[in-house]
């Protein structure tokens, strides 16, 4: 079943109502295009059908109006023949076709009637389906440009990560560098620290030495003289 009952509801429709209830506009603007689309072509198959019609109508009008004629042409044959009785035979068959004419007539004004009614018709809803068109565009146009900007919006996040780190690394980089200097400048130091420790400790070792027996010689009963 189409989104439209008949063409009025496509006429009198409110396209942006419809696509506001919508829960996927896009998807919607697609079948309601289709349906303008096909409903398009089957009025203007009716619209061909009451052309076809109506041209039939004008061309049995046009005949029932020559055999009229020539029926009237008879009956005066038929007085200037002294005639009366046949003269009025041929006029009661110009009555018939006149009668028949005015039946024509009426139909073919019904079937242009029709035919202004279907043009007018198709006038409104290739104006809704150029309407529904349009809406199509601006929808893909709006969601290609939110995509781009999405896209770039991404691509800004990641170049800014990428920034990011390549500066962390650069730190780190750096930071190795100055840690590397420093382990350079130590190299050879701690051998010559080890060995000046190690002599001033030798140093140390013999004033203490010369402090202990010192203080042994003090606490030395002294020898009476």
């Amino acid at each position: 079943m189409g989104i439209f009952s008949r063409l009025s509801d496509i006429i009198n429709s409110n396209l942006n109502a419809i696509l506001d209830r919508a829960e996927d506009p896009e998807k919607m603007i697609r079948l309601i295009i289709q349906e303008m689309e096909e409903t398009l072509v089957e009025v203007r198959s009716s619209s061909a059908r009451v052309i076809a019609d109506k041209k039939d109508a004008q061309r049995r009008l046009s005949r029932l109006e020559g055999e009229a004629e020539d029926w009237e042409a008879k009956a005066r044959l038929a007085l200037e023949k002294g005639r009366e009785d046949l003269a009025r035979a041929a006029l009661a068959e110009k009555q018939g076709l006149l009668d028949e004419t005015k039946i024509v007539k009426q139909e073919f004004h019904a079937l242009d009637d029709h035919l202004a009614h279907l043009s007018e018709e198709i006038g409104q809803l290739q104006t809704k389906l150029n309407d529904a068109k349009a809406k199509q565009k601006t929808m893909m146009m709006r969601q290609k440009t939110v995509s781009s900007r999405m896209k770039a919006r991404s691509q800004l996040n990641k170049d800014a990560l990428n920034d990011a780190f390549e500066k962390f690394e650069h730190y780190e980089r750096k930071m190795d560098n100055m840690e590397s200097q420093l382990e350079a400048d130590d190299l050879g130091r701690d051998v010559k620290q080890s060995l000046k420790n190690e002599i001033d400790s030798l140093a140390q070792d013999d004033s203490i030495n010369a402090e202990l027996e010192r203080l042994k010689s003090d606490m030395q009963p002294k020898k009476e003289g």
